[in-house]
């Protein structure tokens, strides 16, 4: 397994490079501390939602998956895409982030 961040630092790092660049950015739930994945709701104003989980792929890297097939949601449908969610895994973080353009923030700064 690669060596990471615990998800808290992971998490503050990207809301205070978030903040510096002037958008948005809110811890909707804290999950677990130091291994917990994320979900992303990245929220376009006046518009709906798009939805990242955080995952791995076959070699066992961490890396962004669009959420509900990566289309824009509305409100209603994001809210019920997270509670299921966090049903099926608890340690889950829900972090959300306002874009004009729907992209996803934190994957810019991956580092593969």
């Amino acid at each position: 397994m690669e060596d990471r961040l615990p998800t808290h630092l992971y998490i503050q790092s990207h809301l205070w490079r978030c903040s510096a660049e002037g958008v948005p950015a809110y811890v909707l739930r804290k999950g677990d501390r130091e291994g917990g994945l994320i979900l992303l709701k990245v929220t376009i104003p006046f518009q709906g939602s798009r939805l990242f989980t955080q995952g791995r792929d076959l070699s066992g890297r961490l890396g962004w998956v669009p959420g509900a097939n990566g289309a824009q949601v509305d409100e209603q449908e994001a809210t019920a895409f997270i509670e299921r969610h966090v049903k099926r895994d608890p340690d889950l973080w829900v972090v959300e982030v306002e874009s004009r353009d729907g992209s996803n923030p934190f994957q810019d700064q991956e580092k593969g």
